[in-house]
C-alpha cells in the first residue's frame, strides 16, 4: 500500500472546534467556545462566551476580524447550530479509517502524512483557502525532507461539504495545484444549496423552547454561509427560474450575496483555465434523499420545494444534485460516485470509506454494500423535547436489482441512537404498496441523536441511511 503522499482532511461548516487565544497568552485550545458533544449544544449557544458572541462585523469580506478566534481541531461528535446548515456527524470515523490504512499524524520527530486541517468556518472560503497553505505546505515539506521515495510526495485532499470549496480555492487560486495530486470531496456543494437561502432569508428559529436564542444575526454575518447559497438558477419566477444575482433576495445584504456568487464564478473560471483541474477531482455525492432544490420568494419569506417543476433530482437531504455536481459538469458526469446517503453521514458511510480507500491506494477493495433497495428519509433537523420526532421513509428497488429486488420490503426498521451509539428507541415500520411509511418517537431525551433506517433483516437488502437530529430541551440544565 502506497502511503507516500500526505493526506489532508478538511471538514465542513461547523466541523472545526474554535477557541480564543487568551490575553495571558494561553492557547485557544484552553479557551474553547465551539466544541459541542453529546447534549451540550444548547449550552454552547446560550452560555457566556458562546458562538453568538462571535458574530462577524459588517463588511468583513475575505479578512479575519482580529477577534482572537482560532481553529483548534476537527469535530469528533455530532454538531449543529439549529437553522444553520444541517446537523452533522463528526470526523473521528473518517480519521480512524485513514489511520488504519497506515497514515499518521506527527509525533515527536516523526513527520505526518495525515494532516487534519481545521479552519475558522465563520470566515470566507477565500480566506481559509489561503490560510490552509500555512498548514499543509510545511507538513509536505517535512514529509518530503525524508528523501528517497518521499521526495516527490504530493498532497491528497479528503474534504467533506464546504471543506471541498476551501481546498479547491487553495488548489486553483493559491498555487496549490503545483503540490496536489488528488481532490476527493464528499457532499461538497460545488454550486451551492437551496437550504442556505431559506436559512438566511427566514432567519434561524427564534425562541427554541424557553431558551429564546436568536441566531439570525450570527448566521447573516457569515461570508461562508452566503458562499453556500446556490449558484444555479433555482428561484422560481413564473414558469422559469432565476439566479440569486438576477433578483433581489429579501433580508440579505446585496453586496454579500453578489460577492458569494462571484466566489463561485471565480472558482469556475479558474477550473476552466487549468486542464488538469477536472482529472484530479473525485466527487462522492449523496443521492435519492428528499432535498430542497428550488425556492420561491414572497412577502419577505423563502418557501422551498424539492422539485424543478415536474422533475425531482433529489440529493443528499441537504445538497441537491444540481449543487453537488461540479461546475460545468452534467448531472450524469462520470467523475461522480453516487451513494444513497444523507449529507450528515457521508464521511462515516462504509461504502464511501471504501471509495476513499480505493482512490488513495489504487488497489481494489471489496464492496461492503451489495444491497439492492435504497431508502429515502425525511428527518427533522430539530424538535423540541416533548414533541414527537416523526421520520417519513420511502423504499425504492434499484432498476438493476435482479430477482432480489422484485418488490420493496414490507417493513423498514428505524432506530434512534445517542451519538455514542446507545439505542434510545426503534420501530419496525410497515410500509404501504408504494414503499412508504412513518415512524414516530415521542418522549426522546434532549440531546444530539442519529437516526438510521435499514431493513428489518439483512436479507431485506436495504442500504442503510443515517441522519442526525437535535432534541432541544424544554428547560435549561
Amino acid at each position: 500500500m502506497n502511503n507516500n503522499d500526505v493526506v489532508v482532511v478538511l471538514p465542513g461548516i461547523m466541523g472545526s472546534t474554535l477557541g480564543v487565544r487568551g490575553k495571558d497568552g494561553s492557547p485557544a485550545s484552553d479557551n474553547l467556545f465551539w466544541a459541542p458533544s453529546g447534549g451540550a449544544i444548547w449550552k454552547l449557544i446560550t452560555r457566556r462566551n458562546s458562538i453568538l458572541d462571535h458574530e462577524l462585523p459588517e463588511g468583513i469580506g475575505d479578512a479575519h476580524p482580529d477577534d482572537g478566534v482560532e481553529p483548534v481541531g476537527l469535530m469528533p461528535d455530532v454538531h449543529a447550530i439549529p437553522g444553520i446548515w444541517t446537523p452533522l456527524k463528526g470526523y473521528d470515523v473518517l480519521v480512524k479509517h485513514l489511520r488504519s490504512l497506515g497514515y499518521h499524524e506527527a509525533t515527536g520527530d516523526r513527520p505526518a502524512n495525515l494532516v487534519p486541517a481545521p479552519y475558522d468556518w465563520r470566515l470566507s472560503n477565500r480566506y481559509n483557502g489561503r490560510q490552509i497553505a500555512s498548514i499543509v505546505e510545511p507538513a509536505l515539506d517535512r514529509w518530503r525532507a525524508q528523501g528517497g521515495e518521499y521526495a516527490d510526495a504530493r498532497l491528497v485532499f479528503v474534504c467533506h461539504s464546504m471543506g471541498g470549496l476551501v481546498a479547491r480555492w487553495y488548489i486553483e487560486k493559491c498555487g496549490g495545484h503545483e503540490v496536489t495530486r488528488k481532490l476527493i470531496t464528499l457532499g461538497t456543494p460545488w454550486r451551492g444549496a437551496t437550504n442556505a437561502v431559506e436559512q438566511l432569508v427566514n432567519g434561524v428559529r427564534k425562541g427554541i423552547g424557553p431558551l429564546s436564542v436568536n441566531l439570525t444575526g450570527f448566521a447573516r454575518s457569515l461570508p461562508s454561509l452566503h458562499q453556500l447559497m446556490p449558484e444555479f438558477a433555482c428561484i422560481a419566477n413564473g414558469s422559469g427560474y432565476l439566479k440569486t444575482t438576477e433578483t433581489t433576495i429579501p433580508e440579505l445584504r446585496t453586496a454579500m450575496v453578489s460577492d458569494a456568487m462571484t466566489f463561485h464564478t471565480e472558482l469556475q473560471d479558474a477550473e476552466r483555465g487549468r486542464a488538469d483541474s477536472r482529472s484530479m477531482a473525485h466527487l462522492v455525492v449523496g443521492i435519492r434523499q428528499p432535498t430542497n432544490t428550488t425556492v420561491r420568494l414572497s412577502e419577505g419569506r423563502a418557501t422551498v420545494s424539492e422539485t424543478f417543476g415536474p422533475d425531482n433530482d433529489y440529493g443528499d437531504g441537504t445538497v441537491p444534485l444540481a449543487g453537488a455536481i461540479g461546475h460545468d459538469e452534467r448531472l450524469d458526469t462520470n467523475i461522480a460516485v453516487r451513494v444513497p446517503e444523507n449529507h450528515s453521514a457521508l464521511q462515516c458511510n462504509r461504502f464511501v470509506l471504501d471509495q476513499v480507500q480505493e482512490l488513495l491506494t489504487a488497489a481494489p477493495v471489496r464492496r461492503r454494500d451489495l444491497s439492492s433497495v435504497t431508502v429515502r428519509a425525511r428527518v427533522p433537523d430539530l424538535v423540541v423535547q416533548g414533541e414527537s420526532l416523526d421520520v417519513d421513509v420511502d423504499a425504492e428497488v434499484e432498476a438493476d436489482a435482479g430477482p432480489l429486488g422484485a418488490a420493496p420490503p414490507s417493513a423498514l426498521e428505524v432506530t434512534v441512537r445517542t451519538e455514542k451509539g446507545k439505542v434510545l428507541a426503534h420501530e419496525i415500520v410497515t410500509v404501504d404498496g408504494e414503499g412508504s411509511g412513518r415512524a414516530s418517537f415521542p418522549g426522546l431525551p434532549a440531546g444530539t441523536h442519529t437516526v438510521t433506517i435499514t431493513g428489518p433483516t439483512p436479507a431485506a437488502g436495504v442500504r442503510p441511511v443515517t441522519s442526525s437530529t437535535v432534541v432541544w430541551p424544554t428547560t435549561p440544565d
